[in-house]
């Protein structure tokens, strides 16, 4: 009995010792180490970049109408044909203004040469007054067709005038300079004054409406005290096609069903490449943020109360830092923190496997700077 228990315990005592050495010869576990990539805190100015939807539109356009009514003679432009101010569109029939400029310019003489008829008798009544051989009453009669005869006179050449206005209607020159449209009439057609013959629009220079969320009018005002303020705008949507111009109208009112005010920006467009109606993608940069952190946007993290970044420091572990983000732009964001300063190290892949004091090896973000624009 007693040498069962001996063997017993003999036998416990090796079973101990040989998981002891087994235990003592396992390695420990080193803590794991999180590959990620990383980028550096960088300080610039960064131009804020404003993107929108315009639609072109011309300057003015202008309805061309008859002042009269008339047959028309002759058609002297064609449908879209670029014209110039002043420049001849129709001719209109005109002899009856011709005969009315007659009739008035023959009583226009008329009127003259009885004034002068009338001047000459009064200055002869005015010698027989002198010599006592008339009344005072006569001498008035004379005066008074004279003043009567020049008041006619004075209407006849206003009708003169007028009537010369009438017949220059027949001659229909272009407002504007612009290209043509439509022509709706043709040589023999009769037109009334209220009939559009051809509208006319200005193509160069030319506009580009657009709208800009009203949190933009006071940066907007405040750039444009200062100076112009460029506008660009592309043609194709993917910026191979791109035009310069300038911001010209800030509306007088934000629409309260958008919460946007409306705007326009003129352009060259001597090769008329702009066309009223198209619609373009607009860009302007009215203000630019001084000494501003921008990190990639892919570092930015969201946690549960605010947004924060993984920081590196110099023994390769991850730390958080809490940042505000003032913008995002070209794959950027501009960042605020009071522990955030320029050269840090932050995690912008690999975030997610990571933990305050985690140890990462690292490799760098390739990418270029968000740029001053």
């Amino acid at each position: 009995m007693i040498g069962a228990l001996v063997v017993v315990l003999i036998a416990g005592v090796w079973v101990w010792r040989s998981q002891v050495g087994t235990t003592d010869a396992m390695p420990k576990k080193k803590d794991k180490v999180v590959h990620v990539v990383t980028a550096v805190v960088k300080q610039s100015n960064v131009s804020v970049m404003l993107t929108a939807n315009g639609k072109v539109s011309p300057q003015q356009t202008v309805a061309v109408r008859p002042q009269l009514s008339a047959v028309i003679r002759s058609v002297h432009i064609q449908e879209g044909q670029f014209v110039r101010q002043g420049e001849r569109l129709f001719t209109l029939d005109a002899r009856t203004e011709d005969a009315n400029l007659s009739r008035t310019e023959g009583q226009l003489a008329k009127s003259r040469a009885d004034l002068r008829n009338a001047e000459r008798n009064l200055k002869r009544q005015r010698e027989l007054f002198q010599q006592q051989f008339i009344s005072e009453a006569a001498l008035e009669v004379a005066q008074n067709q004279v003043d009567s005869l020049r008041g006619q006179f004075a209407v006849d050449e206003a009708t003169v005038r007028a009537t010369r206005v009438a017949r220059g209607f027949s001659e229909i020159l272009a407002p504007i300079s612009g290209r043509t449209g439509a022509i709706s009439v043709y040589q023999g057609s009769l037109v009334q004054p209220d009939e559009a013959l051809v509208n006319i629009t200005q193509i160069d220079p030319i506009n580009v409406s657009f709208n800009l969320p009203e949190r933009e009018f006071v940066p907007l005002q405040e750039a444009l005290a200062k100076g112009e303020v460029a506008v660009n705008v592309e043609l194709d949507g993917t910026g191979g096609s791109i035009r310069k111009g300038r911001l010209i109208f800030i509306d007088n009112a934000v629409d309260t069903a958008s919460g946007t005010i409306a705007l326009k920006a003129e352009f060259p467009n001597t090769d008329s490449h702009l066309w009223p109606g198209m619609f373009v993608k607009v860009t302007l940069a009215p203000r630019t943020l001084n000494g501003a952190f921008t990190v990639p946007v892919q570092a930015v993290q969201n946690g549960p109360e605010r947004k924060f970044l993984y920081v590196i420091d110099n023994n390769n572990k991850a730390s958080s830092r809490p940042v505000e983000v003032r913008l995002i732009q070209n794959e950027y964001a501009v960042i605020e923190g009071k522990s955030i300063v320029p050269g840090m190290r932050v995690v912008v892949e690999g975030a997610q496997n990571i933990r305050p004091g985690s140890v990462v090896t690292e490799a760098t973000d390739g990418s270029g700077d968000a740029g001053e624009g």
